[in-house]
């Protein structure tokens, strides 16, 4: 502590052991009522974050919990063609409207803010930053017992923006089989332990084909490197989800809602359960 401190932060440039960090969460908009959030993060893209966000969502829905979705991937958003959801989100003079799914999950999305859902979106990071944090202070989320942030790859602006602003009770990380992944994969957990975020699980996504013949599981994209990931770092929650078509073609046509995501359920479970015993 300085000699002459006068206990005042705001106009000191010391660095003593008295002065407190500041934090930088964000309060949402005033109306809205959000009791649990959950960031989905990927080291990289193409591994099925949006499907595992959706998925989630469904499972969370399923569960009886309210829920929503909001769709950080500002220059690539999918969320609301899985569900189906192509109207644009509404305004009022409280503040920016969610979209409903046809199973009733609150939705925002770049997406629904389009004239059209093929215009790109060709923006620097610090506007998609804070495009990402209005959906969180701005959009009315009605009674939300879970949020899923669906996040972009990597560990760059936005994730920072999420991780820094947004009380988050956690996250879930995806992966894919390949031993790179799985390199990206510990760049992400430590991101996380560097923000004293908790990981409440992984997602291993691709994990083998199932022979339709024999029955016999085919490691396509090599063996598998999760369960290896998970005990290096304490992870206990872990998941391993085959390709499966029918998955696929449930998301294309915009049913995502409507597929039998018993993986995804048994691992929204135990999220649910680590959360309840965290009290």
């Amino acid at each position: 502590m300085a000699e002459n401190c006068n206990h005042d932060c705001s106009s000191c440039g010391e660095a003593c052991s008295s002065r407190k960090s500041e934090s930088l969460i964000k309060e949402p908009h005033k109306l809205s009522k959000i009791r649990k959030v959950i960031a989905v993060v990927s080291g990289k893209g193409g591994v099925g974050k949006s499907m595992t966000s959706a998925l989630l969502a469904c499972a969370s829905q399923k569960a009886g919990y309210n829920t929503a979705i909001m769709d950080a991937d500002i220059t690539g958003p999918s969320i609301p063609k899985m569900l189906g959801i192509h109207e644009r989100a509404m305004g009022s003079e409280a503040g920016i409207l969610p979209v409903r799914s046809d199973g009733g999950m609150q939705v925002m999305s770049m997406n629904v803010l389009l004239n059209h859902e093929d215009d790109p979106v060709v923006w620097r990071g610090s506007l998609i930053s804070g495009t990402v944090l209005q959906f969180w202070t701005d959009v009315v989320w009605t009674d939300v017992d879970y949020m899923f942030i669906d996040m972009p790859p990597g560990t760059g602006d936005v994730p920072l923006t999420i991780f820094q602003s947004v009380p988050l009770d956690g996250i879930v990380i995806v992966t894919t089989p390949q031993d790179l992944v799985g390199m990206i994969v510990k760049k992400a957990v430590n991101m996380a332990g560097m923000m004293n975020i908790p990981i409440l699980g992984i997602v291993e996504n691709m994990s083998y084909i199932t022979c339709p013949d024999c029955g016999r599981k085919i490691s396509v994209f090599g063996e598998s490197q999760v369960d290896a990931i998970a005990l290096e770092h304490g992870i206990t929650n872990v998941v391993k989800v085959p390709i499966d078509r029918s998955l696929t073609e449930a998301a294309d046509s915009g049913k995502i809602e409507t597929f039998d995501h018993n993986y995804y359920e048994a691992f929204f479970n135990r999220i649910d359960e680590q959360l309840k015993n965290r009290k």
